[in-house]
């Protein structure tokens, strides 16, 4: 809470009679109540009266051209009549349509929702992707045929790991602020064991399949193509590429990666990987590998190509799904 509270508390000199202040950061319920608002009080005005509070959460989907903000719906809770009316009024003016809720606490666990419903089922299929590996079935396949279920059914993909701020972390806010009422968010903690630990089966498919070909990983050239954590974006944060690469190079292997949306990776806040990072994909990043790791599916990599050149591609998104020719080179892992 450093950074809500230091920017809360950086308002307060500047505070006047009509303001309103909005709090849009993912957190735990009850933050606006017990943070925001005892800070906005050493300002002496009266909240509800001169000054104005609420929560509405953000929502985003990077790299969905579907959604601007302006027709996502918008959530708005506060906890008294003026600020709920002043939300309205406010977001009213940008956002299509504005979905009111009863309190600034109602509001942030909307949106603690939306993120624990995303982790517990991404847990699950990445569970069973583990199981259909044994079983020596598809997981993209029996996604794929469940999701014809016009009721009852969304689909999720399993991957290398959960990315982003939000999914990997925010769910744990309520796990701490559970806490506090004597319980236990058990669910949501075993969500989060299971994904955290999908980057370390990843790479033990990685060298599981290399050894079967006689190729020890202190010896392995690997060629890793993407570093963002979900596709078409340049955003890293919490990314399990990220992890991947650290776990890789802990084992040995030679390492180079790519990724074309993230570029001079060492310069950003990130921190320095293993290995080299390339400038661009030449032939000769495919043939003098031993392997190629596809751990993020941008639509700008040529997937006909990757396959063609590559020894063997050993594939953590199904983004090769639709090439035909060396499929026998292909490892969904």
């Amino acid at each position: 809470m450093t950074a809500v509270r230091n920017t809360v508390k950086s308002l307060v000199p500047y505070l006047r009679p009509g303001q309103l202040v909005i709090l849009e950061s993912t957190t735990y319920p009850g933050t606006t109540a017990e943070v925001v608002l005892p800070i906005l009080q050493e300002s002496g005005l009266k909240i509800g009266e001169e000054l104005f509070l609420g929560y509405s959460p953000e929502r985003e989907d990077p790299a969905n051209p579907d959604f601007t903000a302006q027709n996502i719906p918008k959530v708005v809770g506060a906890n008294d009549p003026m600020s709920r009316k002043a939300l309205e009024s406010f977001y009213g003016a940008v956002f299509d349509e504005i979905i009111p809720v009863s309190s600034c606490e109602a509001a942030e666990m909307s949106k603690i929702l939306e993120n624990i419903y995303r982790c517990v089922n991404i847990a699950l299929v990445n569970e069973l992707k583990l199981l259909c590996q044994r079983m020596g079935l598809n997981i993209w396949e029996i996604v794929d045929a469940a999701k014809t279920k016009p009721f009852g059914f969304q689909a999720f993909y399993p991957g290398p790991g959960l990315g982003g701020h939000c999914i990997p972390i925010d769910p744990f806010y309520l796990s701490w602020k559970a806490r506090e009422f004597d319980f236990s968010t058990r669910f949501i903690e075993l969500a989060g064991q299971i994904n955290t630990n999908m980057p370390y089966e990843v790479v033990a498919r990685v060298t599981e399949h290399l050894n079967s070909k006689g190729i020890p990983s202190n010896s392995a050239r690997l060629l890793v193509l993407g570093l963002a954590y979900k596709k078409n974006v340049d955003d890293c944060r919490e990314s399990p590429s990220i992890k991947i690469l650290e776990l890789l190079a802990q084992r040995g292997y030679a390492l180079s990666y790519f990724d074309p949306h993230v570029t001079g990776y060492a310069s950003h806040r990130y921190g320095r990987l293993p290995g080299i990072e390339l400038p661009a994909l030449s032939d000769d990043a495919f043939l003098n590998s031993d392997a190629t790791l596809i751990l993020t599916d941008h639509d700008l990599f040529d997937y006909d190509r990757i396959v063609r050149l590559s020894p063997c591609v050993i594939d953590t998104r199904n983004a090769t799904r639709n090439v035909t020719a060396g499929r026998d080179k292909i490892l969904l892992a």
